[in-house]
């Protein structure tokens, strides 16, 4: 190398330093933007092909080093749409475009980002701080079921009622039943004086059977209370329905007889005395010596025609598939594990929370919790290959591979945000460096100048 390669090499070493400070400068001022990362500068030797004897030490090319990989901080915001990813993905986003006529509508190309800093726009749709709108699967508020992918959009409508179907439950049974006669009765319902037979039994093949108002507080001192819930029907009325569990047979070796017990409903709200009869839901409940019920092998077992004070619910299915058991129990009562019903009541839109699964759920004013949204998320192989976009976003390039969607193990923070990655005081420590080479390279450039004119001199 040749004094004048040596200028060469210093205008290069110029040149790459100037570049990582370009890097520097653009890290520092987005170091309190949301989502960025920090663009890093990486140098690279340029030799000149020759003998090894001969090699010189070559000049120097500068290049971006992507850190989209490197997660920033989070940082709670209060704002309940916000939401900042905890792990590896981004967020799928798409820009809202205008046409000749003036008519809103979205960009079909997909981008990719991690500015979660998302909020309802006057349409309902997320949009994040740099205008990109959240990418989703829409769900329908009554069924679940997805509706579409596109921009999120957060209705404020109001949600239909849904009416009662099924009603979980789950319980133990006493052994032996505490009831008002239990003493003379020992605990066992059976028919009235008057000669009516309510009990549903394997052995009397009966499907239903109803407890007159005559007959309604001598069942109610042989029975125990049952569960007991708001249901609602077809156009969102709530209808309390009572019910009471009633011991019908007790386990008999000689006979095969096992423990028997009903369910009973209440035909009215007020259940005091002879105030309301008693339908029975049509079906013999069995149980094994241990405890185990045997009848009905099912874990379903519908309810037909439930109507509580002239109002008709229709046909309700009891899910029994959290368990029915019979085991004993020192109070005589019934110990409930699980008590609830699919139903609720029209109702408005509170307020919206993100789960750690991506879901956007609406709190309404009915209590009921619904899923609305599912937020996109794309992963990708090598994701300091997507190109940065304006705005803090990303372009899918064939460096970064295909986008794949999925959180894997990733989840979803809400309420968060993500902050720049970049450490003001690491790209402090690198300005110092990067100032020192610089102007290390100008004395470079200034001994070669000095040499170049010493020659000259010679000449003259």
């Amino acid at each position: 190398m040749d004094v004048f390669s040596a200028l060469q090499t210093a205008v290069s070493g110029l040149k790459a330093q100037s570049f990582s400070l370009s890097n520097i400068s653009g890290n520092i001022a987005n170091s309190q933007t949301t989502g960025y990362k920090r663009i890093d500068t990486s140098f690279v030797d340029m030799l000149v092909d020759g003998d090894a004897r001969s090699q010189t030490a070559g000049s120097v090319a500068a290049f971006s080093e992507l850190t989209n990989s490197v997660q920033g901080n989070k940082v709670s915001t209060g704002v309940s749409t916000n939401m900042a990813l905890d792990g590896q993905g981004f967020f799928v986003v798409r820009k809202k475009t205008t046409d000749a006529g003036g008519a809103e509508s979205f960009s079909n190309a997909n981008l990719f980002t991690r500015r979660g800093d998302f909020a309802p726009d006057k349409d309902g749709y997320l949009v994040n701080g740099a205008g990109a709108y959240l990418v989703g699967a829409s769900l329908d508020p009554v069924t679940g079921q997805t509706t579409g992918t596109g921009p999120i959009k957060i209705s404020n409508a109001i949600i239909p009622a849904k009416p009662t179907t099924t009603i979980t439950y789950s319980a133990n049974l006493p052994k032996s039943p505490a009831t008002t006669n239990a003493a003379s009765t020992g605990g066992l319902l059976s028919a009235f004086s008057d000669g009516t037979d309510p009990r549903v039994t394997p052995a009397n093949g009966a499907t239903t059977g109803t407890v007159s108002e005559a007959n309604a507080q001598s069942f109610i001192d042989n029975s125990i209370a049952g569960p007991a819930l708001t249901v609602y029907t077809a156009s969102g009325a709530p209808v309390s329905v009572q019910s009471r569990w009633a011991k019908v047979a007790a386990a008999d070796t000689a006979t095969g007889t096992s423990d028997t017990w009903n369910l009973f409903t209440a035909d009215k709200t007020s259940v005091t005395g002879n105030q309301t009869s008693w339908t029975n839901i049509g079906q013999a409940f069995a149980f094994s010596a241990s405890g185990q019920m045997t009848a009905p092998t099912g874990k379903t077992v519908p309810i037909n025609n439930l109507t509580v004070d002239g109002v008709n619910v229709g046909q309700v299915t009891l899910d029994l598939s959290g368990g029915l058991t019979q085991y004993a129990a020192a109070s005589g009562t019934v110990t409930t594990n699980d008590l609830k019903q699919n139903g609720y009541a029209s109702g408005s839109l509170n307020s919206v929370e993100v789960g750690d699964n991506g879901l956007i759920s609406g709190k309404y004013s009915n209590g009921s919790v619904i899923g609305l949204a599912r937020v996109e998320v794309a992963q990708f192989v090598n994701p300091d290959g997507l190109k940065p976009d304006s705005l803090g976003n990303y372009e899918q390039t064939v460096a970064s591979g295909e986008a794949v969607t999925g959180l894997k193990d990733s989840t979803v923070v809400g309420a968060n945000v993500e902050q720049s990655n970049t450490d003001i005081a690491a790209e402090f420590s690198k300005m110092i460096v990067t100032q020192q080479a610089y102007s290390a390279n100008t004395r470079v450039m200034s001994t070669a100048q000095t040499m170049i004119s010493d020659l000259l001199n010679v000449i003259r």
